[in-house]
């Protein structure tokens, strides 16, 4: 058995180095004392995904709110593609609605970025923060008493006061598998709208369509399907694949080539009821995965790092005395934005592909409703735009 070395000392551990880690640290950076005793620990493994981040496919639709934070922390990456029009329709049914960013008098509902760029300003940020980061394997929480947290990482013992889940770790407690998987890929369009987003709710799952920031003739794909119907799509050739996608989109946007190979995934609801256990506690993917609609986990993520960065503030400069207040008021603080959110993107995901006529023409009705009264999208817009406020 490997020894085990002297134990670290540290107020925060922040395990996962991906967005919302890497935004919590920034943040505590700014408040605490001594930054150097919060500590990020990487895994230098490629992502679950199956990709390094220069390599990952994925694009992340970060809406105007998250895009305010990110760049107050010197870390929005150099290219990005506005989304400034969202274009909401239900396939074969009455309604959609137009979502536009004159109507909240910002220069731009969301935008939408390369994983690999985000990730690669957010950690150069984080290098210079003065927090201490150390890369290696995957980290595990040993235990926890009324003293702190002990941890391990490969052959390491670390002692924390505070631990924060910030990717991974699966949420299991509340669980809904969904009938869908998500093709993911990127397509030329023939007749391309710059600044335009389309969320098109399908029978069999939402296909939503978002500028790429590489070109503006090209647009980012999340095509959601019944998993027999998406692993037949995913062994089609890109004509074949490019020809059914247009086929399932319409002529929005001409006809759409695709430019890069088609990566499929499948799509759960994960909610960790409790995100603080003790002195543990989960933000982000550890705390809830939810299904890509409206593209709200990052976002949801981000404001979990935000509002612990808030809770934390008074606490960091007294790390020896107990933070269970604080932790108490992040609890509170979330759980209202976290309840919406989970709850808005698991019925938008369901309720298009009832298969029930009714509640199909319904949705569709509501899409028309929102679009001919301001009042009764604003709402909805303002959430996507940035997320519950109280």
């Amino acid at each position: 058995m490997p020894s085990e070395t002297s134990a670290c000392e540290f107020d925060i551990a922040i395990l996962g180095g991906g967005p919302v880690g890497c935004a919590l640290a920034l943040l505590l950076a700014r408040l605490s004392p001594r930054p150097e005793r919060i500590v990020m620990l990487q895994s230098d493994a490629a992502s679950r995904y199956g990709h390094t981040p220069e390599m990952d496919p994925r694009v992340l639709a970060v809406n105007h709110g998250s895009r305010v934070l990110l760049e107050s922390l010197g870390a929005w990456p150099e290219r990005c593609a506005d989304i400034r029009t969202i274009h909401v329709s239900q396939r074969g049914r009455l309604g959609r609605t137009l979502i536009k960013h004159t109507d909240f008098a910002v220069p731009q509902l969301g935008c939408v970025v390369r994983y690999g760029a985000l990730i690669e300003q957010l950690t150069r940020a984080v290098q210079a923060s003065g927090v201490s980061v150390r890369h290696g394997a995957s980290a595990e929480i040993r235990h926890q008493d009324a003293r702190g947290v002990q941890l391990s990482q490969g052959q390491d013992i670390l002692q924390s006061a505070i631990v924060v889940q910030a990717d991974g770790g699966s949420p299991t407690e509340i669980r809904r598998t969904y009938q869908q998987m998500a093709l993911l890929t990127r397509v030329r369009a023939s007749l391309p709208r710059t600044g335009w987003a389309f969320e098109r709710f399908t029978r069999e799952g939402p296909l939503a369509i978002l500028p790429h920031p590489e070109a503006t003739d090209q647009q980012s794909i999340v095509w959601c399907c019944a998993p027999e119907r998406a692993e037949h799509l995913h062994t089609l050739n890109a004509a074949d694949f490019s020809l059914a996608l247009t086929q399932a989109f319409g002529g929005r946007l001409g006809s759409l080539k695709v430019q890069e190979k088609v990566s499929l995934f499948p799509l759960a609801l994960s909610v960790r009821a409790a995100p603080v256990n003790g002195r543990v506690i989960a933000i982000g993917n550890a705390a809830q995965t939810l299904h890509p609609v409206a593209g709200q986990g990052l976002n949801l993520g981000l404001r979990d790092a935000a509002s612990l960065a808030i809770a934390l503030r008074d606490w960091l400069p007294v790390t020896n005395q107990e933070p269970s207040a604080a932790l108490e008021q992040f609890v509170h603080m979330r759980q209202p934005d976290r309840q919406l959110t989970t709850h808005l993107t698991d019925l938008m995901s369901r309720v298009f592909t009832s298969g029930w006529p009714i509640i199909e023409h319904s949705a569709g009705l509501a899409l028309l409703a929102m679009d001919l009264i301001p009042a009764l999208r604003a709402p909805l817009a303002r959430h996507l735009l940035q997320g519950l406020r109280l």
